[in-house]
């Protein structure tokens, strides 16, 4: 059975750092394209990052450019969300979703597993 599992998340302060990880099991991550999407209260789910299958090449939302990081380490069977400078913007709910091939698009609707979320607040 193919699941995602999101860790990492938690409370931290403007300015401060998580890493989140989603671990994938029942199936080979490295020929799925992975994806961060994320979801405030009242708003719509949010594309933040992808990472292609195979080759490993990723996106970036434009709002978390040059603070947020996505990897991938195959022998673990996860992928990573550095998530640096975190703004009190930046709480939501975070879910990691993938889909079988090499579209790396910021668009809910292409990703056909979903894990459960894990939320991120950032407050003082």
């Amino acid at each position: 059975q193919l699941q995602l599992v999101e860790s990492g998340g938690g409370l931290v302060q403007p300015g401060g750092s998580l890493r989140l990880s989603c671990a994938a099991s029942g199936f080979t991550l490295d020929v799925y394209t992975i994806a961060w999407f994320r979801q405030a209260p009242g708003k719509e789910r949010e594309g933040v990052s992808c990472i292609r299958s195979i080759s490993g090449s990723t996106m970036l939302a434009d709002s978390v450019k040059g603070r947020f990081t996505i990897s991938r380490d195959n022998a673990k069977n996860t992928v990573y969300l550095q998530m640096n400078s975190l703004e009190p913007e930046d709480t939501a709910v975070y879910y990691c979703a993938a889909s079988l091939g090499t579209i790396c698009m910021l668009f809910p609707s292409i990703y056909g597993y979903w894990g459960q979320g894990t939320q991120v607040t950032v407050s003082s």
